[in-house]
């Protein structure tokens, strides 16, 4: 994996918001799945973190995003489960620098369907926490709906897996840890792909 990206390890990170301004709208749910890779060089997707974040104080919550998601975030059961920002970025950085060191990796990069989207949201939370330990490059990403567009002419998530020949539920959509998933499986799925046609050798 060390060799594969140049030192970055890809992780898949998808975001559920408020809205669409990462530096007023409230982030409310956060999903990483790191990509592993077999002693064979394929990628598959590991298990994914997810978590229910609280907004943050001050945060915007735009009714139109929330009727979109489907987040109440006033549901009993969605506070019960909540954590605040700096919670939510411990949990999902601590399995991704695990995974860095053990696959002699320097750094994570992220890997996300409109991939500037959710950059901008983790770069937003994390500076509004001022973590410390931040283990993805600031600014480089992979975005699947580039690669699917090369790869099978889609760019909208659920037509990429469906080319891709990945089953997709769209009820369950819009929830970070299930577009995150699928993300991951359509990432490994273009990595492989390109392997197979003799585009990358081990």
């Amino acid at each position: 994996m060390a060799n594969r990206f140049r030192g970055y390890l890809p992780v898949v990170i998808d975001v559920e918001t408020a809205g669409f301004n990462h530096n007023t709208d409230a982030l409310l749910e956060i999903s990483a799945v790191v990509i592993g890779m077999d002693e064979q060089g394929w990628l598959y997707p590991m298990e994914a973190v997810e978590c229910h974040v609280n907004p943050f104080e001050g945060a915007n919550l735009e009714q139109s995003a929330l009727e979109f998601t489907g987040i109440n975030p006033n549901d009993p059961d969605r506070i019960a489960m909540a954590i605040n920002e700096v919670e939510a970025l411990d949990s999902i950085f601590k399995p991704v620098r695990k995974s860095i060191k053990s696959y002699g990796c320097k750094r994570a990069i992220l890997v996300g369907h409109n991939a500037s989207f959710d950059l901008n949201f983790l770069n937003a939370a994390v500076a509004r926490c001022d973590h410390k330990r931040n283990p993805f490059h600031p600014f480089s990403s992979f975005d699947t709906a580039t690669l699917a567009g090369l790869a099978y002419g889609q760019t909208v998530l659920a037509k990429a897996c469906e080319a891709a020949s990945i089953d997709f539920d769209g009820r369950a959509a819009h929830s970070a840890r299930y577009d995150a998933e699928k993300t991951a499986e359509l990432f490994c799925s273009i990595v492989n792909q390109w392997r197979t046609l003799g585009g990358w050798n081990l």
